[in-house]
């Protein structure tokens, strides 16, 4: 059997599905994966016998490069061309297509072209519908009290299909499938997965969608910290972590500097994750920089995570049992800044004159209580699920509507 991945996005949108590919290895499922060509991307799955075919162009040159909103016609258009002239060419000789990251709009063409089950993998259930929400806007740019969540799903899919449509129908029509009206709608499916823990990410009711949610797709990382670090951590009191990941900061540049300096001033050690912010620190004696690190080996053993807000640290830190900052800047981050706040884990924060008081709460004792509280309950074994979910198909069908379906976490 083989199963093709595909996933467009940086490291947190990527990682989950290469987790998935981990535990198919495991069941002897050969494995093709679409992904960008960063090279981090390549390192990580180096050795794994999974099949790496690059998708797209640098997700890292896509976001700090700059341009903005002006640029997305021809990045939406260059990314419909990838999954008709890369992604469908892969999809040959496999038996199942799983899709996540950003606008997986040509998942159901390819499934429908080559004739195999297709499954959307989400990683958070606010991409879904559901009366019980309340609206929640990007950072500083709140939606006003009473906003209606339906005006705004409805809005959304207006967005994808102004974007998406026109390119997405044309390679359609190149080989032979009818157009579609609603690109979001298709490509979510009736019936996605959402690769989400059910205590961070609490399922809603979505009519309308059959959601099985199995718990978050968690990559073991068994790589030992580096033996600096090791020596920094064992030298004094727990510091606290601060890193962005792949977020350049370009709207909130002012936070991580001003975070490492509140922390100073509150005699804290720091350990500072240099990121695509190109964070840094300049007393090595009460700090230290590192780049890409073992989250799940360092976050036990620091006093608080000052992040972005990301899927995957916002679930490691959890899991770790250690207090949280949020510092969301798109996508889902105002999403898991919320939960982290409304769970008693941390606190969530948009510009550095807010950090002081954030930072107060997260370095309560009741806070760190309630973070060891919830660890327990965190789970990460939803790739595991999926990946037996998929291997359990006896082969390929001819409706890209029908996929597999994996036990739900609860």
């Amino acid at each position: 059997m083989r199963v093709l991945l595909q996933s467009y996005g940086s490291r947190g949108d990527v990682e989950p599905m290469m987790a998935l590919a981990m535990y198919l290895r495991e069941l002897d499922v050969e494995v093709r994966m679409c992904l960008p060509p960063d090279a981090e991307f390549a390192v990580l799955l180096a050795g794994t016998g999974v099949e790496l075919l690059p998708f797209g162009s640098s997700v890292r040159k896509l976001v700090t490069g700059g341009g903005g909103p002006a640029r997305a016609p021809q990045v939406a258009e260059t990314l419909v061309n990838e999954w008709f002239d890369t992604v469908l060419p892969a999809a040959r000789g496999c038996d199942a297509l799983v899709v996540s990251g950003l606008m997986p709009v040509g998942g159901p063409a390819v499934a429908e072209a080559v004739g195999i089950p297709y499954v959307c993998a989400l990683l958070q259930s606010r991409v879904l519908p559901s009366p019980e929400y309340e609206p929640l806007g990007r950072p500083g740019k709140p939606f006003p009290p009473g906003a209606d969540i339906s005006t705004m799903w409805k809005v959304d899919a207006e967005k994808a299909d102004d974007l998406y449509a026109a390119p997405l129908n044309r390679r359609r029509a190149d080989i032979g499938l009818p157009p579609v009206t609603n690109v979001r709608d298709h490509f979510l499916t009736d019936h996605p997965w959402l690769a989400s823990d059910p205590t961070l990410d609490a399922k809603k009711r979505t009519p309308g969608f059959d959601v099985v949610q199995t718990g978050a797709w968690f990559r073991p990382d068994r790589r030992p910290l580096p033996a600096d670090l090791v020596a920094f951590l064992d030298g004094g009191a727990p510091p606290v972590y601060v890193g962005f990941g792949s977020m350049p900061m370009h709207s909130a540049a002012d936070v991580g500097p001003a975070a490492v300096a509140e922390l100073r001033a509150r005699g804290r050690r720091v350990v500072v994750n240099r990121g695509w912010a190109g964070l840094a620190v300049d007393d090595q004696e009460n700090g230290f920089v590192v780049d890409d690190v073992n989250h799940q080996a360092l976050f036990p053993r620091v006093a608080g995570v000052v992040h972005h807000g990301g899927a995957g640290t916002t679930t490691a830190a959890a899991r770790a049992g250690t207090p949280q900052v949020v510092v969301p800047q798109v996508a889902d981050q105002p999403y898991w800044g919320s939960r982290v706040a409304e769970l008693g884990l941390g606190a969530t924060v948009s510009t550095a004159a807010e950090l002081a008081q954030a930072l107060e709460i997260m370095l309560r004792p009741e806070t760190r209580s309630r973070a060891t509280a919830v660890a327990g309950s965190i789970r990460v074994d939803g790739a595991s699920r999926a990946a037996g979910a998929l291997a359990a198909l006896a082969g390929p069908t001819t409706s890209h509507r029908r996929s597999p379906r994996p036990a739900s976490s609860h």
